[in-house]
């Protein structure tokens, strides 16, 4: 579903980076927030986070962090959409020794204890990952039945679902449960290129993932790493809106760290203006994607 401004997204800080691999990356609620009003100062219309630990800062499930970064955005930027990430649960990791025994890496949770948070604040939109697939040394696990129940409970709340997919299956598996009438359209999704074993990021991938989406969704096209910007200007060719922030990529240019995530979105916005087109503002998004 086209439309003439684009909407960038800034994923702040995500669940696996750490800061000894940049020192930048926002941890804490007060960093998270901070980042996600810089981000929106530079021109994102909307922020996608995951909460930390403030301790460990490993990824946290803690409805009490999330009520802390969305209770201080609300509270300075009203227009900013708020993307709550519901990804975190649903890994797991088999043991060495035996494989029906779950790793230390195991985090698997019943599909509502996911979405706990989306159920308690309401944000604007939240993530719904369709994939089953290896992740590092896990595997991720969202199976159909998952995804309906999770589903159901982001809808019952009144939260625009932003389905993620990382290889075509999860595309067949969206028609299927759109089919069904388990996921709604129109929706907002997320091709994510450059996982090892999901979407390569090329514009072939890209291409093909785009071309394979349902009639009804508001496509957002972005690459992890090195590929991070040149999916930013790939997606904005094909159509699609965009994403940028230290989830995806700790660095702002070959071998140069990132200072945070406003840089981040200030280089997107210059790719995409170069390229003759225009970021859309919080207000704008709220009107492209029909949200309250």
């Amino acid at each position: 579903m086209g439309s003439s401004k684009v909407i960038l997204t800034c994923a702040v800080t995500g669940g696996l980076s750490r800061r000894t691999e940049n020192p930048a990356l926002p941890v804490t609620p007060e960093e998270i927030v901070q980042a996600c009003l810089q981000a929106a100062d530079a021109g994102a219309a909307a922020v996608h986070i995951h909460v930390r630990d403030p301790d460990t800062g490993l990824q946290s499930m803690d409805t009490a962090l999330y009520r802390a970064v969305v209770t201080a955005i609300r509270a300075k930027n009203t227009s900013l959409i708020i993307n709550l990430t519901t990804g975190p649960g649903g890994r797991y990791h088999p043991s060495e020794g035996d494989p029906i025994v779950p790793g230390p890496r195991t985090n698997l949770q019943p599909p509502l204890k996911r979405v706990e948070h989306i159920i308690a604040l309401k944000p604007d939109v939240a993530t719904l990952d369709l994939n089953t697939m290896n992740f590092g040394g896990e595997i991720v696990i969202n199976t159909p039945s998952s995804v309906r129940k999770m589903a159901a409970a982001l809808y019952d709340s009144g939260v625009l679902a932003e389905l993620e997919f990382f290889d075509s299956g999860d595309i067949a598996m969206a028609r299927d449960l759109i089919a069904q009438g388990s996921l709604k359209v129109p929706a907002m999704c997320c091709l994510v290129l450059g996982v090892k074993y999901g979407f390569t990021a090329t514009a072939e991938s890209m291409l093909f993932a785009r071309s394979s989406l349902p009639e009804g969704l508001h496509w957002t096209g972005f690459g992890i790493g090195r590929s991070a910007f040149p999916m930013v200007a790939q997606s904005y060719i094909l159509g699609g809106h965009v994403r940028i922030g230290m989830e995806d990529t700790l660095h702002v240019a070959k071998g140069r760290l990132t200072s945070g995530n406003a840089e981040l979105v200030a280089k997107a916005k210059h790719i995409i203006e170069e390229l003759g087109g225009e970021l859309a503002s919080a207000d704008e998004a709220r009107s492209i994607l029909k949200l309250r």
